[in-house]
């Protein structure tokens, strides 16, 4: 006699989402340099119905948080993998941008690794295409 095999973490999560009839969630991902463009993207998202998490800081931008170099290298390491838990969460990741840097491209990768569908709002930038 065979047994179920228990599910994944994965399967799990899939399926808690699925009974609480939850939207898709989509991942937004790029440059921080296109932050007007990812909250356009994130307007445009939310309104076909789906639920929307993109990056929440811009180390770009002064800020008290990472004004200090050693500080910020730290939050850095903890945003990126804050970055990763959000895409595990999502079902889809959006890239947001005509540029794609090392981070974004290594996002794409691991998204891509995950299985997740990865749309471009500029495809020629696809670094798989």
């Amino acid at each position: 006699m065979s047994y179920p095999q228990p599910l994944t973490p994965e399967e799990r999560l899939a399926d808690a989402k699925k009974r609480l009839g939850l939207p898709r969630i989509v991942v937004i991902c790029g440059s921080t340099r296109f932050m007007t463009e990812m909250a356009e993207a994130d307007v445009r998202e939310t309104e076909a119905g789906k639920i929307v998490v993109k990056p929440g800081c811009d180390m770009k931008t002064p800020h008290a948080l990472w004004s200090d170099p050693v500080e910020a290298e730290a939050l850095k390491v903890r945003l990126d993998d804050l970055h990763r838990a959000k895409i595990r969460l999502g079902d889809e990741v959006l890239v947001v941008g005509d540029y794609i840097g090392d981070s974004t491209r290594a996002e794409i990768a691991y998204a891509r690794s995950l299985g997740k569908p990865v749309r471009f709002t500029h495809p020629e930038v696809d670094p798989g295409a």
